[in-house]
């Protein structure tokens, strides 16, 4: 075949995928889009006002939901678009599928758009991103207002609810030592909602949550004060010196939910952890399942998503503290590694079946 033709088909694939990728990007940006109005929706309770419900009107279901019509109605715009809402057009009444509501609102078992949340509100420190990226640095937990607020709420559905039938029974007898009485420490705790319903469920327990987040802290404190539970404490506290300040075996149980990542100094973390352990106690972190290569984690179901918010709150934070900057995708043998260097002498992987994000170590020193 001839130059030209050669010329002339390459030409002809490279249009093709020029053409796909257009398409496929365009695509993208209206789930965007429709991503940051499911979190208004969310937040907003719309829709939980749709679910369950005849069809209904935009002024009916502002009034349900106690919101200003005109923003309900362009919100409906956007979620009709995205065939999320259904709308019969001659009665001008919209309805919210059972098959979407089993995953957008409260009293669904895995709600998406909890989820949601995050590419808004990592979306709102982009500025400061920008600026980390030209000169360096990190952007402090202060400047994410709601990030232990939305965390907690996803926690709600993805840890607690399982916390007791499948993330405890990882460790062989570990549910029976609770109910006889033991010291739990749950390192970089946010909220601190798995304590908080440890410490309801096991009252001959005591527990203990560290946290850097003051916001976090007084709302796990408040917390505990009306539940009354008086077998959990809450303490502010910078962990990256914890090699050194960790109270030396007074703890048999060690927790970490998705936190070890963030951490400034994520290796005094682990080395502070064991410590902090009992000669018999025991390690139990969850954290996420990445590969730590990218062409590996280019198959990851997830994967645009964990790295964009690393990029956008676990590393930079950690970098703000002057810290490693580990990142969120930091890998399962990196994790491994780390847990091995603080001289853990055992460590078991686990999956759980009904979590793709995390991956679950069982640590002994």
């Amino acid at each position: 075949m001839c130059q030209a033709c050669n010329l002339t088909t390459a030409t002809a694939i490279d249009g093709d995928r020029a053409a796909a990728f257009e398409q496929r990007f365009v695509g993208a940006l209206n789930d965007a889009a429709m991503i940051v109005m499911a979190s208004i929706g969310h937040r907003t309770g719309l829709f939980d006002a749709l679910s369950d419900t005849a069809p209904m009107t935009s002024i009916a279901l502002a009034e349900r939901a106690g919101l200003n019509e005109r923003y309900v109605r362009e919100w409906l715009g956007a979620m009709v678009c995205a065939r999320i809402v259904e709308m019969d057009g001659e009665a001008g009444t919209y309805s919210l599928p059972e098959a979407h509501a089993r995953f957008l609102t409260r009293a669904a078992a895995a709600n998406l758009a909890v989820i949601a949340q995050f590419l808004p509100l990592v979306g709102s420190v982009e500025d400061d991103v920008v600026h980390c990226f030209r000169h360096g640095g990190g952007v402090p937990y202060s400047r994410y207002a709601r990030f232990h607020e939305v965390m907690a709420e996803e926690s709600g559905q993805t840890v607690l609810p399982v916390l007791e039938t499948a993330i405890l029974p990882l460790v062989p007898g570990l549910v029976g030592r609770l109910d006889r009485g033991i010291r739990v420490v749950d390192v970089g705790c946010g909220r601190g909602r798995a304590l908080l319903q440890l410490a309801a469920r096991y009252p001959r327990s005591s527990f203990a949550g560290f946290d850097l987040s003051e916001e976090a802290i007084v709302w796990a404190r408040t917390e505990a004060k009306r539940l009354g539970l008086g077998n959990v404490t809450f303490t502010v506290r910078d962990l990256s010196d914890f090699d050194r300040t960790a109270p030396m075996a007074a703890f048999d149980l060690a927790l970490t939910f998705d936190a070890i990542h963030d951490q400034a100094k994520p290796q005094a973390v682990l080395d502070g952890i064991l410590r902090a352990l009992a000669s018999d106690g025991v390690y139990l972190a969850q954290d996420i399942k990445g590969a730590g290569r990218h062409d590996k984690d280019r198959d990851n179901p997830i994967g645009t998503l964990l790295y964009t918010i690393s990029c956008m709150h676990c590393m930079t934070v950690s970098l703000a503290q002057g810290g490693d900057g580990l990142g969120a995708m930091w890998g399962r043998d990196k994790a491994e590694c780390m847990f091995r260097e603080a001289g853990f002498r055992s460590v078991e992987v686990h999956e759980l079946e009904h979590d793709i994000q995390n991956a679950y170590y069982v640590c002994r020193p």
